[in-house]
């Protein structure tokens, strides 16, 4: 390695470098003695010698450089690389400074380099790229650079010459374009903020497909000759057997792209004309978020925090699937998170790792079920408690166990309506009566995709639906390249949120009926989600299309 001179400056103060290796314990007094009579005898620099003589590998050395001189270090191995970023530098440069572009994010391009301290090359560097950028150095060793210069260059990462190299040559030498062909399938599908990728066989060819805001767009399709060997490879990033293709399986892996550090989920599933692939994209960088940028109404976020402010209770949320539970769960977490509480989950499966709470991944394949993991978690001291989902009477009856003493319980259902955890709970065994007097909060969400704010329009109503909104605006999707030509872009949440009052506690306990439950809900400010539909519906925010997916004209009505 060439990095900086043999002096390093360090918290230590300035030392020789051999010095501060002997401090660490990375390599011995008499180690240091032969290897600075080495470099006297070849001529090396000191960093050189010390790896020709075996004393420490690159990634040691490369660790130690990193962590001094506080930069932060990149594994080229698990980095996808962006063309577009490949042109801003020359192969001929990149392999002078031994410099390789990683990503362009927000005019910063974010640069892995063997020496990220040597001023001479990042100014050499800054003259050939336009002056608006800034440089964002990261050590790496010099093999995985060079590798990675050698690998790059002069090869396209595009979906469509690969596609088109694939089919130029033989099946023995598709290795490399299969590599590269499924890195460009995940690089673009991050870049434009999709949740999923759906590799989907037919007879005689492949369908890819994107979940972008909540709905499936068909990318491209190629030969299924070549799915054989892209599964592989999939399922070898993922840590799948790749011999087994009769029964479904379950994988992970993390790679580093866009500046930032991306998690892959991948489930196969067997099909009359072969596996079927889904990875799911866990981002946390968009996916977990606080409480205020969710997209919930201000005074909603203020009512949740008052509920999160109870010592114990059950905290519910339901929804369909897909419906943003999660996200939102994830976030109510991380809010409460931390040194003084003891925070433990239960979820199948593990979608983001959150920092001090003790999450654990359900498998009840070898007995771990949502109700034997609650009796658990009872015994290791929790304050708070996460049970991602109650499915059975037995799992519902701990859930009320662990909050009837003394912890906060978060857990969602599958039902329609808020207050249809009440009855949902009841047919599974719960009894109202105990359920009344240990409810927090009642919540539930769904997703609209909100209309783009560069091509939305305002539309003319049609008769029926003056009927609903009288002289109202409505406005409709357009399209334009900003939102892909579909007229929307992103997300909206819309949720209702029920405050479980001592009142209202007394309500369940009585068993009155939804109406009485809900005038009394009223009174701490609750707003249903037929409301808070129609008000993103007038103010923009969607279309009608998009609300009639989670209320009924009857409803609007």
């Amino acid at each position: 390695m060439k990095l900086i001179s043999r002096k390093i400056a360090s918290s230590e103060g300035t030392l020789p470098l051999g010095k501060l290796l002997v401090q660490h314990k990375i390599i011995s007094p008499d180690q240091l003695q032969v290897a600075v009579l080495e470099e006297k005898k070849t001529k090396k620099s000191f960093q050189k010698t010390l790896l020709d003589l075996g004393f420490v590998t690159e990634r040691v050395l490369s660790d130690f450089l990193s962590h001094l001189n506080g930069i932060s270090q990149i594994d080229l191995r698990h980095t996808l690389l962006d063309e577009r970023c490949l042109s801003l530098i020359s192969k001929d440069l990149a392999l002078k400074h031994k410099a390789i572009p990683v990503c362009l994010k927000e005019e910063v391009l974010h640069l892995a380099m063997e020496d990220p301290t040597d001023i001479l090359a990042l100014d050499t560097l800054r003259h050939h790229l336009p002056k608006y950028l800034e440089i964002n150095p990261l050590f790496s060793t010099g093999s995985s650079v060079l590798e990675t210069i050698q690998r790059s260059y002069g090869q396209s990462l595009s979906i469509q010459d690969i596609l088109k190299e694939m089919e130029d040559v033989s099946s023995e030498t598709l290795e490399n374009p299969t590599v590269r062909l499924l890195n460009a399938f995940i690089l673009e599908a991050v870049q434009r903020n999709a949740s999923d990728i759906h590799f989907e066989p037919e007879p005689s060819f492949v369908r890819v497909r994107y979940r972008i805001d909540g709905v499936l767009k068909q990318e491209v399709a190629f030969h299924g000759d070549y799915w054989s060997a892209l599964c592989v490879r999939l399922k070898i990033l993922s840590n799948m057997n790749i011999a087994e293709t009769r029964n479904p399986q379950d994988g992970r892996f993390s790679l580093y792209l866009e500046g930032r550090d991306v998690d892959f989920r991948v489930s196969s599933h067997p099909t009359i004309h072969g596996e079927n692939m889904v990875v799911r994209i866990l981002d946390k960088t968009y996916s977990l978020k606080p409480l205020e940028i969710l997209g919930f109404p201000m005074e909603m976020v203020i009512h949740m925090k008052q509920c999160l402010q109870r010592p114990q209770g059950l905290i519910i949320l339901t929804g369909p699937t897909g419906s943003g539970k999660t996200t939102t769960l994830y976030s109510l977490l991380n809010h409460i998170s931390s040194l003084d509480v003891n925070i433990m989950t239960l979820e199948q499966p593990i979608e983001y790792e959150l920092p001090l709470i003790r999450q654990t991944e359900i498998r009840e394949d070898s007995g771990m079920t949502f109700a034997e993991g609650v009796r658990s978690i009872l015994r290791q001291d929790p304050d708070i408690i996460f049970i991602g989902e109650i499915r059975d009477k037995e799992t519902a009856q701990m859930a009320l166990q662990a909050a009837m003493t003394g912890h906060q319980v978060y857990t969602t259902l599958h039902t329609n309506t808020t207050l249809g955890a009440l009855q949902r709970l009841e047919d599974l065994g719960v009894p109202l009566s105990l359920l009344g007097g240990n409810l927090i909060c009642l919540f539930s969400q769904r997703l609209v995709r909100r209309l783009c704010d560069h091509c939305k329009a305002p539309r003319n109503l049609k008769p029926w639906e003056k009927t609903f909104f009288g002289n109202a605006i409505l406005f409709k999707a357009i399209g334009c390249p900003a939102c892909e030509d579909t007229g929307y872009r992103g997300r909206l949440p819309l949720g209702e949120l029920v405050e479980c009052s001592d009142a209202f506690n007394h309500l369940v306990r009585e068993k009155s009926c939804l109406k009485m439950l809900e005038a009394e809900a009223r009174k701490r400010g609750f707003v249903s989600l037929r409301e808070r539909a129609i008000q993103a519906l007038l103010s923009e925010q969607t279309t009608l299309e998009e609300i009639l997916k989670v209320v009924t004209l009857e409803e609007i009505s």
